[in-house]
């Protein structure tokens, strides 16, 4: 694949929807929105199986990240994302988005979604502007404008989240302190851990890089050099001293702090967090905001439950921790094409992608 190829999807236009072409085909069109959702370390563990006018929803484990995220809870959190954006694209041709079964085969832990394709009504104006936000959805980690997000926008982000069954947390206040120093400190647990400086460091690639997952350097801001050295000295030194420091004056100075997070834990309120999530930064996206990540107190264990005291959760599950403000543009990160993540009869007939069988629901690979 080429460097130009790996950024194609972000391409697709609604002008070539197959209005004419079976419903197959017309899912596989739609799945093109679908691959756009964000992954951690942009892994993109999905895969899909297309029969008729029924799609699947798999995990793809083969793309798990076994030490920042054990369980594959965020894995799953991503797969959910993308079923969000299949539900938005589905709307935008005037299909309905509620013909979706979570973890329908209680026998595959792999199967997370099977939806299907009915007619329903035109979409309404609020579910046009999240279409059109998909390919222009950016994780974008620099520092971002001092200006503030409306109160008014805050709440839709908050009603957004309760829409699909999770709950986001502003941090104001005092709770903004507590939040930045768990980001810190889970900074510091992560870099001290060299599996984890290495998985992190195998999924960073130069700015020219052809491969269609992980994570380019201008992501992190890096310029060409700096980019082809950055997994080496990642995969080499603890820098979790520096990180830490910058992620908390990010954390302290962002127009707006949040925590998803969701009142169980199991792969069915993962489902739950991932399309919330994705539900929000469209919508976030649609008003000219842009996001990243500072998952840090979700992802070590030990921080977990003293960041839900903190924002005055306890019991509950804070699932990923993100902000928000007006930042600059930047390129998008690679995907794959939809043709690579077909398995079983949909890869078999179309040939147009690998024939693999959903991956094992034993564990990452």
């Amino acid at each position: 694949m080429t460097r130009t190829a790996a950024l194609e999807s972000w391409n697709a236009s609604a002008y070539d929807f197959p209005e004419a072409a079976d419903t197959g085909d017309q899912l596989l069109f739609l799945l093109r929105y679908a691959v756009l959702a964000p992954s951690g370390h942009n892994t993109q563990p999905w895969l899909f199986s297309v029969d008729g006018n029924t799609v699947e929803l798999y995990a793809d484990r083969a793309q798990a990240l076994a030490v920042v995220d054990p369980e594959d809870r965020e894995l799953t959190i991503s797969c959910g994302a993308a079923l969000f954006n299949l539900r938005v694209a589905l709307r935008h041709w005037g299909y309905r988005d509620d013909q979706v079964e979570l973890l329908p085969d209680p026998a595959d832990a792999d199967l997370l979604a099977r939806v299907r394709l009915v007619a329903g009504e035109p979409p309404s104006p609020e579910e046009e502007a999240l279409f059109e936000a998909i390919p222009r959805r950016r994780t974008t980690r620099a520092a971002y404008e001092e200006r503030g997000v409306p109160a008014e926008l805050q709440q839709e982000l908050e009603d957004d989240a309760a829409r699909e069954g999770a709950w986001l947390h502003l941090v104001h206040g005092a709770e903004r302190e507590a939040v930045a120093s768990l980001i810190a400190e889970g900074d510091r647990a992560q870099m001290a851990d060299k599996r984890f400086r290495r998985e992190l460091a195998a999924w960073m690639h130069p700015n020219r890089s052809r491969a269609a997952r992980g994570m380019r350097g201008y992501g992190f801001g890096f310029g060409d050099l700096m980019s082809l050295g950055s997994p080496l000295v990642v995969r080499t030194f603890d820098l979790g001293k520096g990180q830490a420091a910058k992620d908390r004056e990010l954390a302290e100075h962002s127009p707006l702090l949040t925590v998803l997070g969701t009142d169980g834990d199991s792969p069915r309120e993962w489902l739950t967090a991932g399309q919330a999530l994705e539900r929000i930064l469209l919508r976030a996206c649609s008003h000219g905001l842009t996001s990243s990540f500072l998952n840090q107190p979700a992802e070590v264990e030990a921080i977990r439950s003293p960041l839900a005291a903190a924002i005055g959760r306890n019991g509950r599950h804070p699932q990923l921790v993100f902000r928000f403000g007006y930042g600059p543009d930047i390129p998008p990160a690679p995907r794959e094409t939809v043709g690579n993540l077909l398995v079983g009869r949909s890869a078999d007939a179309r040939s147009t992608g690998t024939s693999r069988a959903p991956a094992s629901s034993t564990g990452a690979a």
